[in-house]
């Protein structure tokens, strides 16, 4: 049972799409987080980019790294918080599975391609992903998750589409907050991939330290650090600075969102939902220095120009696929083709793109790459 009255209580989970025997030995959540871990949607995240493709070392960031770093926090956090851990965690875990290969640029190509057929959202195929696309049980399509880990996987949605989602989508229509949970999932997104894309844009050479001193977050962290450990490795140095960043960023949200708390009362996960704000928040000076280390990165590292010139070419890789195999489906593999050939009876060509998009969102970097050599190469035999 939960411990406090805004946490949420898989007891008292608003249930699954199909309904299932509860689960023995383990909680509501417990089995969503697992059902995550074992699909063949999270395996494929180890070899999907973040920022920089998988191919270009072995030490940066992929999606399932990242996913794994965001649960961590998050875990720590909701502890601390008295949410539940095993609700986070599922989030955690499963809020990028509808990532495409290369980053954030396979899906604005792939979103382009579908900009007249219904569009592409990765938030919004985490969803589909777990609601339809993973194909393991006899029972039913996707993975049955909880209301409330699908909740949290749907961090944002338009209006239109909310309309379709019954009452998944009603807070996107009426103001309203996910639970707590969800919300705690979503900012320790944003401290996992702000701190460890210094990390790799660091490795990468793309930006240093010295560079970073100029932002108020990142200037007290980096004295400190110079000040306790002058003879510091250049590695040692830039993971003493991260390290006090990830502390900082989650010891402001603590606080804030502990003092919302004890301002609205919220008496159960409803209440929570009714709010006009999160209740999971940092601090205005905090978001301030935040939003200024986001201007940074979005400058310094993702338009850097090696980044930019591999984010055009991952995107010539996705737009090239997609155009060839919605021009001839016969291209697909037959599972996807019988896929294309539904959609085109129920859509026309609008279900072709929705299941050609799903192949493509589905693959890794280097399994998109190796279907784009067979499909444009005549020395590759496929």
């Amino acid at each position: 049972m939960a411990v406090v009255a805004w946490a949420a209580d898989p007891a008292r989970s608003r249930g699954r799409h199909y309904a299932e025997p509860a689960p023995s030995g383990r909680s509501e959540y417990q089995r969503d987080r697992d059902r995550i871990v074992h699909s063949g949607a999270f395996r494929r995240l180890e070899y999907k980019t973040q920022v920089f493709l998988n191919h270009e070392g072995d030490w940066f960031r992929t999606r399932l790294t990242h996913s794994l770093e965001v649960a961590q926090i998050a875990r720590s956090l909701a502890r601390s918080l008295t949410l539940d851990e095993d609700l986070v965690e599922a989030i955690c875990l499963a809020h990028d599975l509808g990532h495409t290969p290369f980053g954030h640029a396979g899906q604005d190509a792939l979103n382009a391609c579908m900009k007249d057929l219904g569009g592409f959202e990765h938030n919004l195929q985490s969803l589909r992903v777990v609601d339809e696309l993973e194909d393991k049980y006899a029972d039913f399509r996707g993975l049955n998750l909880t209301f409330e880990t699908r909740e949290g996987i749907l961090k944002h949605c338009s209006r239109a589409r909310a309309a379709e989602l019954g009452a998944l989508g009603e807070r996107f229509l009426n103001g309203t907050q996910p639970g707590m949970e969800a919300q705690l999932a979503n900012l320790a997104d944003e401290i996992a991939y702000n701190n460890h894309d210094i990390d790799d844009g660091i490795r990468a050479g793309l930006i240093s330290l010295d560079e970073l001193e100029a932002l108020p977050l990142v200037a007290e962290p980096l004295r400190e650090v110079r000040r306790l450990h002058p003879q510091a490795s250049d590695r040692q140095r830039r993971h003493e600075v991260i390290r006090r960043l990830i502390t900082i960023l989650v010891d402001d949200l603590r606080a804030t969102t502990e003092a919302r708390l004890a301002t609205a009362a919220p008496d159960s996960p409803e209440a929570v939902r009714a709010q006009s704000r999160p209740m999971v928040a940092f601090s205005d000076a905090m978001r301030t220095q935040a939003t200024e280390l986001k201007r940074f990165l979005y400058t310094r590292v993702y338009r850097h120009h090696r980044v930019y010139r591999m984010t055009r070419k991952a995107q010539r890789v996705i737009r090239e696929l997609f155009e060839a195999l919605v021009d001839d489906p016969l291209l697909l593999p037959p599972e996807f083709q019988a896929v294309a050939a539904a959609g085109r009876e129920a859509e026309g060509e609008a279900g072709v793109a929705r299941a050609v998009a799903d192949y493509i969102a589905g693959m890794t970097d280097r399994y998109a790459l190796h279907v784009h050599g067979s499909l444009f190469n005549l020395r590759q035999v496929d």
